[in-house]
């Protein structure tokens, strides 16, 4: 398949781009900043555009249409979006009917109707606690971030009953760990935060309450996997959903405890006063086991761990891998 992938350069979408090329894929990925792109593998073209200027979508090529598509570029920091909603949803939903306007003039060209498979996230079903929610939970965002992932859901949705795509919706919960040469270095993310402060680079962990509030966690790899196989599945006229996570619930105290068994040093920590948050959020991935035949094989968190702490050393302590050299780049 000929498949662009969209946020190329950010953690999720640089291990899809990758997976993808080694699946015998032709990958195209599409970047806002060259010099920020992670290295790729052989092979991967690389082409500049940004999602809210229609115009460098049609130089970097996305007119000319594409079997598959990864939409991955997004922003995504929950609290950052409270102040500031309108650069949120310019991004997440503006951007995303941009890149449609763009696939659908490729599918005119082509005749070819892509597959589009969505990266959202499990902040469109709120803040309640929840254990085991399932895809077919009535939507409730309490943040901006969550509500213009839900924005861009339905519109995609719209966009795939014309028959002009096949849609699918991959709700993620905490998606981390490393592979293929790519790792998390977002120190505003648990796991990042713990790592930093087992390696020295920070002084202290600061713990919200007692930290037994439960998450989910997937690795980046199983992440990945989902995506690939999400591709094949989608069909035209169609839009599925699907939550993507692993189904056990880990507390913070829990990740501290696996970044200091991985690493051979204790983390050390605050305890902060408590924040609003839900005390469980842990989603129901059965769906997408059943149906599209998807497994979490690499996502216990003593797994996620020990990668994203192998990686993010063997890398060094900026987080910043180099970029790759001799890839076309079309601007």
């Amino acid at each position: 398949m000929r498949v662009l992938v969209t946020g190329a350069s950010g953690f999720i979408g640089a291990v899809v781009t990758d997976a993808l090329a080694a699946a015998g894929h032709a990958v195209t990925a599409m970047v806002r900043d060259p010099a920020a792109a992670p290295t790729f593998a052989p092979g991967v073209e690389v082409v500049v555009a940004d999602l809210l200027q229609s115009p460098t979508l049609a130089r970097a090529g996305v007119t000319r249409g594409f079997d598959g598509v990864c939409h991955l570029a997004a922003l995504t920091r929950v609290r950052e979006s409270r102040t500031a909603p309108l650069r949120y949803f310019q991004a997440n939903l503006t951007g995303t009917a941009n890149l449609l306007t763009a696939l659908e003039a490729g599918t005119e060209r082509t005749g070819v109707a892509p597959a589009f498979v969505f990266g959202s996230s499990c902040a469109v079903y709120g803040d309640m606690d929840l254990t085991g929610v399932p895809e077919s939970r009535r939507p409730d965002p309490s943040n901006p971030y969550g509500a213009s992932k839900l924005a861009a859901e339905r519109l995609l949705g719209h966009q795939a009953g014309t028959g002009l795509l096949g849609g699918v919706i991959l709700r993620s919960f905490n998606v981390a760990g490393a592979a293929l040469g790519h790792f998390d270095s977002d120190d505003s993310r648990i796991i990042p935060a713990a790592i930093a402060v087992a390696s020295g680079r920070r002084d202290v962990f600061r713990v919200n309450g007692d930290g037994r509030a439960l998450r989910e966690y997937v690795h980046v790899g199983d992440m990945a996997a989902a995506y690939l196989t999400a591709l094949t599945m989608a069909a035209p006229g169609r839009c599925a959903t699907y939550n993507v996570g692993s189904g056990v619930g880990v507390s913070v105290i829990d990740v501290l405890a696996a970044v200091g068994r991985a690493s051979g040093r204790p983390v050390r920590r605050v305890h902060c006063p408590p924040v609003a948050e839900p005390q469980a959020l842990i989603g129901d991935s059965r769906r997408i086991r059943a149906e599209l035949g998807w497994n979490s094989p690499c996502s216990s968190i003593e797994r996620i761990v020990a990668d994203a702490w192998h990686h993010g050393r063997a890398a060094g302590s900026t987080g910043v891998p180099p970029r790759q050299r001799n890839v076309p780049i079309i601007t």
